[in-house]
């Protein structure tokens, strides 16, 4: 794929002197009887004592004393700030589709460390904000060959047949943002690496610390998104990497082999949205200019939210200017009966148009996979 570049590149560090990504460091960890059983599970505890994390030893599977309805924003700061090492339960293992990003997603651990505005877990998850990781790994991954050329994105798509099976690991989660602490991401890509099937792992993150994936077995076979944004929406994205990096770690990875992407979400009409996404667009050019035929996709997210994830995020941000008034949306029904509001149709074909104007002009040759 060649990278069209209108404009002289700006100067950018090389790969090997990008500054050290920031890591999450959890005030506390949790762990329940049951994940100290398996071997992943006590690997994760010695990675946060190792850390000098405190790490408390729980006397039962369940987790308890999370709530504060008194003070839910002092409850929602304290489960940000707290990780539980648990066993995924039984209904984990039956895996579910998820269209239209790929096949079956699967989940490694379920909350997020981040600090996102328009978080979509808010109206995904209920209770507090716990990262909750799993322990039981091995049943986890052990349990994906069943699903094989079962599914109704990739596996029966002629567009994207060449993906095989797909595996969504992020749809709960950032994987990358908590790997430093779980080890359950490097496992992950190993197992796609040597699993002798047309299959392919897939992860969105944020965050930029991808130096342990860089040398991994991984065979083509794990595609790295990068959720970005239009810089003026870089306030809504608290305790994520900088776009900067983003943009570096996913160049590092694609000079190391990796089917890369950009998911470019929750799009908004920021001010000259026109010019702010296409300058987003020319800097994911520039991260990938010395890279020699990228294997790279585009999703494109709209934003949009429900009344129970608005109520949740006003709870969690309150004081946020994200732009969530029902009166400037259009109303719809999920095909599951719910209600979600969206932007105007008239805005949705301005910006539809536009960023697949510009992804083709920025990044020839790179394929959008969907629009919505």
């Amino acid at each position: 794929m060649t990278l069209l570049l209108t404009e002289e590149p700006r100067p950018r560090p090389p790969a090997e002197r990008r500054r050290p990504a920031r890591l999450w460091q959890p005030r506390r960890v949790l762990v329940t009887p049951a994940a100290l059983d398996h071997a992943h599970g006590r690997q994760i505890v010695a990675r946060a004592e190792a850390l000098g994390l405190p790490v408390e030893r729980l006397k039962s599977n369940r987790l308890t004393g999370l709530r504060d309805d008194e003070n839910p924003r002092r409850a929602y700061a304290q489960a940000k700030a707290t990780l539980a090492v648990v066993t995924a339960p039984p209904t984990k293992l039956k895996l579910q589709p998820i269209p239209p990003s790929a096949d079956w997603r699967f989940d490694l651990a379920e909350g997020c460390p981040a600090h996102c505005q328009y978080c979509y877990l808010a109206g995904s998850l209920t209770g507090p904000p716990v990262t909750r990781v799993y322990a039981n790994l091995d049943a986890i991954l052990g349990n994906l060959d069943s699903y094989l050329g079962q599914g109704g994105v990739t596996s029966t798509s002629e567009a994207r047949a060449a993906e095989g099976t797909t595996f969504e690991a992020s749809c709960y989660t950032d994987p990358l943002g908590i790997e430093h602490l779980t080890g359950s991401l490097s496992a992950a890509i190993r197992h796609f690496g040597a699993w002798e099937a047309p299959v392919q792992l897939r992860f969105t993150t944020k965050f930029a610390a991808v130096e342990p994936l860089l040398d991994l077995p991984h065979r083509g076979r794990t595609r790295v998104r990068f959720s970005v944004n239009a810089a003026a929406a870089a306030h809504y994205e608290g305790g994520t990497a900088p776009l900067a990096d983003r943009l570096a770690a996913m160049g590092a990875l694609a000079r190391a082999g990796y089917p890369v992407g950009l998911t470019i979400a929750p799009i908004l009409p920021v001010e000259d949205w026109q010019e702010a996404y296409d300058a987003l667009l020319r800097d994911a050019a520039e991260a990938l200019a010395d890279v020699s035929e990228p294997d790279l996709t585009v999703e494109l997210i709209t934003h949009r939210f429900t009344p129970g994830s608005k109520t949740v995020l006003e709870g969690w941000y309150p004081g946020s200017d994200l732009p969530m008034r029902e009166a400037e949306r259009t109303r719809k029904l999920t095909k599951f009966g719910s209600v979600k509001y969206v932007f105007p149709g008239d805005l949705m074909k301005a910006m539809r148009a536009h960023l697949t104007e510009r992804v083709a002009a920025r990044l020839p040759g790179a394929r959008i996979l969907y629009w919505t």
